[in-house]
């Protein structure tokens, strides 16, 4: 199979042998792709070498060859993200979740749009996790993998002031506010809820109890093996706090 004219994030770069470098890349015609560019550490490869740097758009011609395809040519579509902190940081988590989540040759256009919209609203200096929990949803919205944002186990319209457990198997079911605190991290309360699913952007402290909820739904995901970029967070907090 051939690739012309494709468009793509690039989500990660690694050499490969002397003068090559092995690429994935999301698209939205045909999900995520594994990409093998020879020859691209050469004097004279600076532009495509530049192209395919993590975080980068283009577009690329390639040949399908197994696994891998083969990287034709490639050129880079903007001048790509000049981020510093918890902006770039952003960037190397919605490249690493995406990497990890996005199965391969499985077209995926609603993810596509929503990785690009995120990446220009970091750009742009949008709030940070307020962005990165929208992402966090549309990915698993996306991959079929998002609960029922709206309603419960029953049916019924998620009620604010109330909370829920999330069961994998039924969805949000109702629970006693008294029962909450002793949870393992998939308790959520309905305002929480109602923010995801009507995008609206929620206080602090509903922000701070989705990013927690997000996290055990995710981890759930990749099988219980957590983010590098987790990790690069929290060494960044505790910097911060000493």
């Amino acid at each position: 199979m051939r690739y012309s004219g494709e468009l793509a994030y690039v989500l990660h770069a690694r050499a490969y042998r002397e003068t090559s470098v092995l690429v994935e890349v999301l698209t939205p015609n045909h999900g995520r792709l594994g990409l093998l560019a020879r020859g691209v550490r050469g004097a004279k490869k600076h532009a495509l070498k530049a192209a395919l740097t993590p975080g980068q758009y283009i577009r690329f011609d390639a040949e399908q060859r197994g696994e891998l395809a083969r990287l034709i040519q490639a050129e880079a579509l903007d001048s790509g993200v000049a981020l510093e902190g918890d902006r770039l940081l952003a960037t190397f988590y919605q490249n690493e979740l995406t990497l990890r989540l996005a199965p391969r040759f499985d077209a995926q256009p609603e993810l596509f749009v929503s990785f690009g919209r995120t990446r220009a609203l970091l750009t742009a200096g949008a709030p940070v996790a307020w962005t990165l929990r929208r992402f966090e949803r549309d990915l698993l919205d996306a991959l079929g993998l998002a609960p029922d944002w709206a309603h419960d186990a029953q049916g019924d319209l998620i009620q604010m002031g109330m909370h829920y457990r999330f069961d994998f198997e039924r969805g949000f079911v109702l629970r006693a506010l008294e029962k909450v605190a002793a949870d393992d991290g998939l308790v959520i309360s309905g305002d929480a809820l109602h923010a995801l699913a009507m995008d609206a952007q929620p206080d602090t402290r509903t922000s701070n109890e989705i990013r927690r909820f997000m996290r055990a739904l995710l981890m759930h995901q990749l099988g219980g093996k957590g983010l590098k970029s987790w990790d690069m967070l929290a060494e960044l907090r505790q910097i911060r706090s000493s």
